[in-house]
């Protein structure tokens, strides 16, 4: 059974096309927010917020947000309870969002990111599937952040 993801870009940047196309080539149901459906220039909000909103809500196994630098889809997608997206334009740093943090949605730069360096970010984002145990009480606490 394929898993979904959620891939949304407030412009049409190299690295959120070859992110749904890599996706898409590894199995994964690629469901596409924002310039990636409508061709023109959008709002990174809008963008994040509703990619984070279906992660959360279990409409996907995790998020994709890609804007000019990276850090507005960020921002914007953490605003939504329960999300936990990280900024990763390097492989090594995808790695440690998903182990440390227990990250569910990937933000990347369109600017700084070109197509090889997403599909690292990528492999290295899907390979690690196991939280580092010694994080847990960290983590525990970032959720616990979402209810007070």
């Amino acid at each position: 059974m394929p898993q979904w993801v959620i891939v949304g870009s407030d412009d049409l940047y190299p690295a959120a096309q070859t992110v749904c196309d890599y996706l898409a080539e590894k199995g994964f149901e690629v469901v596409k927010v924002g310039s990636l459906v409508t061709g023109k220039v959008e709002s990174w909000v809008d963008v994040a917020v509703e990619v984070a909103k279906r992660v959360v809500n279990g409409e996907a196994s995790f998020g994709v947000v890609v804007c000019y630098t990276g850090t507005g889809v960020s921002m914007a997608a953490n605003k939504v309870k329960g999300a936990r997206a990280a900024l990763c334009n390097d492989a090594k740093t995808a790695e440690g969002a998903r182990k440390w943090n227990d990250a569910n949605i990937l933000a990347m730069s369109g600017r700084l990111v070109a197509p090889e360096v997403a599909r690292e970010i990528l492999d290295a984002w899907l390979s690690t599937n196991e939280i580092d145990p010694s994080e847990s009480e960290n983590i525990a606490k970032l959720k616990a952040l979402d209810e007070s």
